[in-house]
């Protein structure tokens, strides 16, 4: 006999939250607000929806449904089931958050304050959330799905990074980062403030930014579409290193090749820079299109 689904809720503290752990009381917690001329009120109000929401999704569960909830710091020890439902309640960076732990698993994004967030992620509200589970659990699932494409990075020591929106590759401290890269072409010595390789849907962020700071012509990839843009940040014409490859698009089979000539660089993925791959010089990193997607309930 097969297990009833299991519906993982996923969040984040709150910012009300954080505060009290912070200052240890919700006095001192407003004491501290508004000497810098910052109200509390606004904070527990968000705090309140937030919990509100968290209550609707885990009334929502079927009774006869396992269920778990994980925060998000830690999703890392947290062992999610190839058959697992995955419910985030929060923002739609949180959605990017999780996706990396995910192998397939159908995602629900749940917005927890309407009017605040995009929405692009956390598309649904709280109170959808008792058909959506049933969506996620029936038959049908499928055609309800909006695959996203991510982006994987796997070093020559077998490390592997994955990511909804970008990956980033320079030196911790965001200094000029000195490695050698290879896009198709002959690799080109390069010192610059680090590479991006993003997906459609990072294509909104990060990526963005550096695309229309550099007046790219390329056109940005679609969210499902199977490419990667990608951009060199600053980099820096000299005697040893080249400027000539500084932004292009990945296909499927394709794969951005970068081989580390500082003592240290890392590479994270969606702004996560504590969960990040360590690389020393003379090793090498291919970024592309990862085998995983992740799929959101549309």
């Amino acid at each position: 006999m097969s297990l009833p689904p299991r519906a993982v809720l996923v969040h984040r503290r709150t910012e009300y939250q954080e505060l009290i752990d912070r200052h240890g009381t919700r006095g001192q917690a407003e004491f501290f607000l508004r000497t810098r001329g910052r109200e509390i009120q606004e904070v527990e109000r968000r705090h309140r929806l937030t919990e509100a929401a968290l209550a609707q999704v885990a009334g929502a569960v079927p009774a006869d449904w396992r269920h778990a909830r994980v925060e998000r710091g830690d999703l890392a020890r947290f062992l999610f089931a190839p058959d697992d439902i995955v419910v985030v309640v929060g923002q739609d960076g949180l959605v990017a958050n999780a996706a990396k732990y995910l192998d397939g698993q159908p995602v629900l994004g749940i917005d927890a304050e309407p009017g605040r967030n995009p929405g692009v992620l956390v598309r649904h509200r709280a109170a959808d959330a008792a058909k959506l589970l049933r969506a996620a659990a029936s038959p049908e699932l499928e055609d309800r799905l909006d695959p996203r494409t991510m982006v994987e990075a796997v070093a020559d020591d077998t490390q592997r990074l994955l990511a909804l929106n970008e990956i980033y590759l320079g030196q911790p401290g965001h200094q000029t980062a000195r490695y050698r890269l290879q896009a198709g072409n002959a690799p080109e010595p390069q010192a610059s403030s680090g590479v991006l390789v993003g997906t459609g849907t990072g294509a909104t962020g990060w990526c963005r930014s550096a695309w229309l700071e550099r007046g790219s012509p390329l056109p940005l990839p679609a969210p499902a579409s199977p490419e990667l843009a990608w951009f060199v940040r600053e980099a820096w014409p000299s005697p040893t290193t080249g400027t000539t490859q500084v932004h292009g698009v990945l296909a499927q089979d394709q794969r951005l090749s970068l081989t580390v000539e500082s003592d240290r660089l890392v590479a994270f993925g969606d702004g996560i820079e504590a969960d990040a791959l360590e690389l020393t010089w003379g090793q090498v990193v291919h970024i592309g299109i990862a085998g995983t997607r992740l799929q959101l309930l549309s």
